[in-house]
């Protein structure tokens, strides 16, 4: 399954550009099997969908994006996000409390957001990074991509969509079937997966012989 990990819908993120549903058409007609609304500092959008849904054939899954005093940090299975900012440690120990997942943003971009080399000190309560982030410079991706190899920290792709133009920039591949958001935390987890960027010809691994490593991708 190919997945976009970090997606922001103009409901529930103020700075986003794009319908929610205009988002799952563009996944849908591109060859996405899921996307993730990952909104600024909420995850509102589970009273109106539950936690996940199958929505004209593409599965959205909810979770949020959370700043923190070091900078900004997905997590998912977090029921409640906390209503003033914290530190990444304390919200990384929350979800890990909440049998949760949390991911490191687009950590190396190059305005104040992302945690950074914090992912040292932090890298046991992290579940993954998002080394490969559709709205970040390439420079910084690959900063990201190396510090995770250090860290033998699992890599993801997302492609920070606030507009339809950016939706599946960069995803990720799972070698598993995912149906909703248990099977999601699950697998980033425990799952094969890596991330991948979108070309005219499909999806393809982001970096050049991942899918040499884990199973091929199917070309969409």
């Amino acid at each position: 399954m190919i997945i976009d990990c970090h997606v922001h819908d103009s409901k529930y993120s103020a700075d986003s550009h794009l319908d929610l549903y205009e988002a799952i058409d563009g996944a849908k007609s591109m060859g996405l099997d899921g996307i993730c609304l990952t909104n600024h500092d909420n995850n509102t959008l589970k009273d109106e969908i539950g936690e996940s849904a199958i929505i004209n054939g593409v599965l959205v899954i909810v979770g949020a994006e959370v700043i923190t005093f070091e900078g900004d940090i997905l997590t998912f299975g977090l029921k409640d996000i906390p209503k003033e900012m914290v530190s990444a440690e304390e919200l990384l120990t929350l979800v890990k409390k909440n049998n949760g997942i949390a991911i490191a943003a687009h950590p190396f971009r190059n305005n104040n957001r992302g945690i950074g080399n914090n992912i040292i000190r932090l890298s046991s309560l992290l579940t993954g990074i998002e080394a490969f982030n559709g709205s970040t410079y390439y420079e910084h991706n690959m900063e990201a991509y190396s510090l995770a190899n250090r860290l033998n920290l699992p890599v993801l792709g997302a492609s920070d969509a606030h507009r339809l133009e950016k939706l599946g920039t960069y995803a990720t591949y799972f070698e598993d079937s995912i149906r909703d958001h248990i099977d999601f935390i699950e697998a980033v987890k425990y799952s094969n997966y890596y991330p991948v960027m979108k070309t005219e010809a499909g999806f393809m691994p982001a970096v050049l012989g991942l899918d040499k490593i884990l199973p091929s991708i199917k070309i969409s």
